[in-house]
């Protein structure tokens, strides 16, 4: 009878910890801003672990693992004018913020969605194990899910440098939400949009002149870690760093 007491305890535990987990802690919202205020500097989209850092080259990025270069289209999902920068790709695990935000103030230039009729998982259960407990990263890049799962993609105008901020959905994601709209002027930390679940955020950067200040497997916090500088020449827009996260009204895509 103890045994039978004690399984069902565990149970209920079980049970109220998934259920705090799916229902509250995917859905929290904490004040975001800059950790420091520089010029040309740029933050990351998302909280989660930094993936990969690629040069773009001719319009694509090489990945070793296949010996040959990835369109850009393919990462982006819709096509871009770019063919040189930099991407540097962040690993949202169920443990992580899964709001996304602004890394560098402008203008919405354009929203693409690609759809998919299947999202492929992320990670199978080791690499789950390994990447959101074990805290040791994997090699992410170019792999089925990168290129075919459904994303949304926000192209932003940043006074003369152009970023792709793509928001990759994982198996279990249902909908990518986007809070904002072409046209709309963006400040650093703004909330661009929200998935559930695991996820990842790419970072486009369509430009060479960048320094950045994160490394593989390093943990960044979205609208608040700086992970790259850009020599602009410029300093940062008027009203850039907003007094609040708080971000638009928000619209399902």
């Amino acid at each position: 009878m103890i045994y039978a007491i004690i399984l069902a305890c565990i149970v209920v535990v079980w049970l109220a910890a998934l259920t705090f987990l799916r229902k509250i802690w995917f859905f929290r919202d904490p004040h975001r801003e800059p950790e420091r205020s520089e010029t040309g500097m740029i933050v990351a989209p998302a909280d989660g672990r930094v993936v990969y850092i690629r040069k773009i080259e001719e319009g694509g990025l090489y990945c070793e693992k296949l010996g040959e270069r990835i369109p850009l289209p393919e990462i982006a999902g819709c096509e871009t004018d770019g063919v040189q920068g930099w991407a540097i790709g962040i690993y949202m695990s169920p443990l992580d913020v899964h709001f996304n935000y602004c890394p560098y103030p402008g203008t919405v230039d354009s929203i693409f969605r690609k759809s998919a009729k299947v999202n492929y998982p992320m990670l199978d259960l080791w690499e789950y194990i390994r990447v959101v407990w074990l805290r040791r990263m994997v090699d992410m890049f170019a792999r089925k899910y990168h290129l075919e799962n459904e994303r949304n993609t926000i192209f932003l105008d940043g006074g003369g440098t152009r970023m792709a901020v793509v928001l990759i959905a994982d198996k279990f994601v249902a909908k990518i939400q986007c809070f904002v709209e072409e046209g709309q002027p963006l400040a650093y930390s703004q909330k661009l949009g929200f998935i559930s679940r695991g996820s990842q955020v790419d970072l486009l950067v369509f430009s060479n002149n960048i320094e950045f200040e994160v490394d593989i497997n390093q943990q960044v916090y979205g609208g608040k870690t700086v992970i790259a500088r850009m020599d602009t020449g410029s300093p940062v827009p008027a009203g850039a760093i907003p007094s609040s996260g708080e971000g638009p009204e928000r619209n399902n895509m």
